[in-house]
């Protein structure tokens, strides 16, 4: 079971921070009545590295004026929690020596984010600090979703398909039964997180059954720098014949690839929507995108055994008209049918009335999810 965590929610804040690779989101979240919250102040900053972003995040604090009477507890986006951490949790000693232990397993990630952990421990020293985990949401993975097919001893050491943007995830099915009630949720759904990092998640009967990011956060589709599913042998050939190390394959599959290693122009689907019609490899990077998107649907509803519900989020899901466009077209035949005029104008339903299958757009907030998580681990006095 979760810790629950001793809070006296009075008039405090929940403080919460979203480290990602390359940048940090920081909120403020205002407790009501210990059962609430409410945003008041967001930041968003670059960081080139943990300590930029640990420095970046103290200083927005103080611009905020907030101090360690303000803050009741602070929560934290932990992409893995590695094989022993599955469910969100009050970060202990003990935690924080096993994140450390499994970062090898998310260099991206988690040496920066607990960089952050230890930082604000640091300023705060009587703040709980709570750890929620992207990989929480796909805890209750099938066997055959979660095996991966390598040998036994491998998965003894955790080796196996955890999932990641589970925080995202369970926002948007929390918005999802805001939206069209709980029936909604029981139903066969895909939920398309699609920015800069994407994936997909099937959920059946409120549970996610299958995902398309792996181990590690590199698997599945095609992004804006990591190249999403790839024939391991490529790699094997690259280290033999380009006599690349793992650091630089490494590199090379998060950093240089995706959208960018395509297009050879940016990583910025914007950006290549405006050009792709001078430019062919633009064009070919969002084909590509649009197409493995596509391919992933119909895989995830054969899992599914039909679809429900479609949900487009993140950055590109929420905002790239085209491409929502692009990736439902020849989804007849799992009932997609688009309303052109709705889809233009992101609205919050872009299915056609009558449309077998409902397609939604759904704006995610991950800050929020983590705020609620926070409150719902906490012991309110």
């Amino acid at each position: 079971m979760p810790l629950k965590v001793q809070v006296a929610f009075m008039s405090p804040y929940v403080l919460t921070v979203n480290g990602g690779s390359s940048s940090v989101k920081v909120a403020l979240f205002e407790v009501v009545a210990g059962s609430a919250a409410t945003r008041k102040a967001a930041g968003a900053f670059k960081s080139q590295n943990s300590l930029d972003a640990a420095g970046g995040v103290l200083d927005w604090i103080k611009q905020q004026q907030a101090n360690i009477n303000d803050i009741a507890a602070i929560g934290h986006r932990i992409v893995h929690g590695g094989p022993k951490h599955l469910e969100h949790g009050l970060i202990t000693a003990e935690m924080l020596a096993e994140l450390k232990r499994v970062s090898p397993i998310d260099p991206d990630h988690l040496p920066g984010e607990i960089a952050l952990i230890e930082a604000l421990g640091k300023a705060f020293p009587q703040v709980p600090q709570v750890a929620c985990f992207d990989t929480a949401f796909h805890r209750h993975l099938p066997a055959v979703a979660k095996t991966l097919p390598i040998p036994r001893k491998y998965e003894a050491q955790g080796v196996h398909r955890y999932g990641f943007h589970g925080l995202s995830y369970a926002y948007l099915m929390e918005a999802l039964a805001r939206q069209a009630g709980t029936e909604a949720v029981q139903g066969r759904i895909i939920l398309a997180h699609l920015g800069a990092g994407a994936s997909m998640a099937a959920v059946r009967d409120g549970k996610c059954i299958d995902t398309t990011m792996s181990f590690t956060p590199t698997a599945g589709l095609v992004m804006a720098t990591r190249t999403g599913d790839l024939d391991p042998g490529m790699l094997v050939y690259l280290m033999r014949q380009e006599k690349m190390t793992a650091d630089q394959i490494d590199h090379l599959v998060n950093r240089e690839s995706g959208l960018l290693g395509v297009s050879g122009i940016s990583s910025d689907m914007k950006e290549l929507l405006a050009k792709r019609g001078e430019n062919k490899f633009a064009a070919q990077a969002v084909d590509i995108f649009c197409y493995q998107a596509r391919k992933w649907i119909g895989a995830l509803a054969a899992a599914l055994g039909g679809l429900d519900t479609l949900v487009f989020s993140g950055g590109i899901g929420e905002n790239a008209v085209e491409v929502r466009a692009e990736i439902c077209r020849g989804l007849g035949h799992l009932g997609v049918q688009l309303d052109a005029a709705q889809n233009a104008a992101s609205a919050a339903v872009i299915s056609a009335n009558g449309s077998p299958t409902t397609v939604r757009v759904i704006p995610t907030d991950e800050e929020s999810m983590i705020a609620r998580i926070v409150l719902s681990l906490a012991s309110c006095q």
